[in-house]
């Protein structure tokens, strides 16, 4: 499936997050989300990119955004990186990869010569009526977060 594209509807789901709370998309109508999906918890890119996140929650949060990231992890192991990191918004545990191949996002990856599906780093800002209004896919884990608050700031 190709990657969903902005004007696209988002497509709707519920996962488990990181304390195995069932979470909806469909909760959030009305504010902006920024769903961020990210190959593996803990990993040295993920983890960079989840503390910059955190320390602009602030700022977000002042944007009307909440952040959803989605990983193929397990919850427990989503409740360990969030104690770790001492992160402060929901992470959502996608094991069967279903919502990421919704969103386009599991595909096939080259890494050191070999192949395998896996998740493509890509954040999606749902706006208030659940619709995508940008899609990110080229950015540096470390600038992630500059990008979204450039992206929301100067639009």
């Amino acid at each position: 499936m190709n990657q969903l594209q902005a004007g696209d509807k988002a497509p709707l789901f519920t996962l488990q997050d990181q304390n195995d709370n069932a979470v909806s998309l469909a909760d959030f109508k009305g504010k902006k989300v920024l769903v961020y999906f990210y190959p593996r918890a803990s990993t040295p890119g993920c983890t960079v990119q989840a503390c910059a996140l955190r320390d602009t929650k602030s700022e977000l949060d002042e944007l009307n955004v909440v952040i959803l990231g989605i990983s193929p992890d397990t919850p427990k192991k989503l409740t360990n990186f969030t104690n770790k990191q001492e992160l402060n918004f929901t992470l959502l545990a996608d094991e069967d990869h279903a919502v990421c191949e919704d969103y386009g996002v599991w595909q096939l990856k080259k890494f050191m010569g070999r192949e395998n599906m896996g998740v493509v780093r890509t954040s999606f800002l749902v706006d208030e009526s659940g619709n995508i209004e940008h899609v990110f896919n080229k950015f540096k884990t470390k600038d992630h977060h500059q990008v979204v608050l450039d992206y929301l700031t100067n639009k």
